[in-house]
């Protein structure tokens, strides 16, 4: 790559190499000219407002790529399914998710990828719940021209198992299943339904019914049956999740699955979370803190289900890098540390 730098009225009639950044503390922050911009002489006032007093000229060697070239070529070879790519602005292109999902970050490649100096691949965090038109990623180079085999070097890394991708979440009919003697008898008023019930919609599943069942395993145990004969593909058990003698929750979960995964998670709130199968359906064991807490451990493993990813133990323990919840006064949730 040769350069020549000129001075901007030198510079008339020349063509940009890059695009120039302009920035305007809290109102403008992006290109005043774009790549390819012929500068004429209206143009140099506002390039010395900017503090741009001189421009760059390249000429690229046969074995270069171009910034915009590079960031292209980086974003197509590193995504997957679910995941689309912007057009390249100031040597920069965003990787944007498609539908609302899970995205998942092949950390090892991540960071392999980076590893290249001249190379930026910056990405949300991995599990993190991200809406339709969410930037996922974005990626660029540092210089203003590569070598053109640094960038096969990932293309070639990245060929069998790409970096980013997002797993769709399905409208999985979810039911519920209420226990506890106090509620089933109308001796206190039921107030954690409808906290499942909404979060259920507010994740875009679908709800299928609520149930009540007293503090007895072979009841509850009925209705988990119940519910699936409804046609439940997800249960959410709320009450009795505790090591209190009267709390049987986990007992009857436990003897009516065919797989335990957990019961118990590194994640406060949601240390008594409990997660278990009958088959191919999940049924989650909700402690009380979810009637209260805007997060809990429910919302790192639901809408991984409803993606129908089949959680394991190792899932469940490496919730605990990040599974602190502040409890802060405006939850701002999926945006912070929880979970990540």
């Amino acid at each position: 790559m040769k350069k020549e730098i000129l001075k901007i009225e030198n510079a008339i009639g020349t063509v940009l190499a890059h695009d120039v950044t302009k920035i305007v503390p809290g109102e403008f922050k992006g290109p005043a000219f774009k790549r390819g911009h012929i500068i004429k002489r209206k143009d140099l006032e506002t390039l010395r407002n900017m503090g741009k007093n001189h421009v760059t000229i390249l000429t690229l060697e046969e074995d270069e790529l171009h910034e915009d070239e590079s960031a292209i070529r980086l974003a197509k070879s590193v995504i997957g399914k679910g995941i689309k790519i912007s057009r390249p602005s100031e040597g920069k292109v965003d990787m944007i998710a498609e539908y609302k999902g899970i995205l998942k970050v092949n950390t090892q490649l991540l960071f392999k990828t980076n590893s290249n100096e001249k190379i930026v691949l910056a990405t949300l965090h991995n599990n993190t719940v991200v809406e339709k038109e969410t930037r996922v990623a974005g990626t660029r180079i540092i210089p203003l021209a590569i070598k053109e085999r640094e960038i096969f070097e990932v293309e070639e890394h990245v060929e069998k198992d790409e970096i980013i991708s997002i797993e769709k979440m399905y409208p999985l009919k979810t039911g519920i299943l209420v226990t506890g003697t106090e509620v089933f008898t109308g001796r206190i008023t039921d107030k954690f339904g409808s906290v499942l019930k909404k979060k259920i919609i507010d994740y875009g599943a679908e709800f299928v019914d609520i149930a009540y069942a007293p503090d007895d395993t072979r009841v509850i145990e009925k209705e988990i049956l119940s519910l699936i004969s409804k046609g439940a593909e997800v249960i959410l058990v709320s009450g009795g999740m505790s090591v209190d003698a009267d709390d049987v929750t986990p007992t009857a979960i436990s003897g009516i699955s065919s797989e335990v995964v957990s019961y118990g998670s590194p994640v406060l709130p949601g240390a008594m979370f409990m997660l278990a199968y009958i088959g191919s359906i999940a049924i989650l064991g909700i402690p009380g803190c979810a009637m209260y807490h805007k997060s809990t451990a429910l919302d790192l493993i639901y809408p991984r289900v409803l993606a129908k990813e089949k959680i394991t133990r190792d899932d469940i323990i490496q919730l605990a890098h990040g599974g602190l919840c502040l409890g802060c006064d405006q939850c701002t949730y999926p945006v912070c540390p929880f979970g990540k």
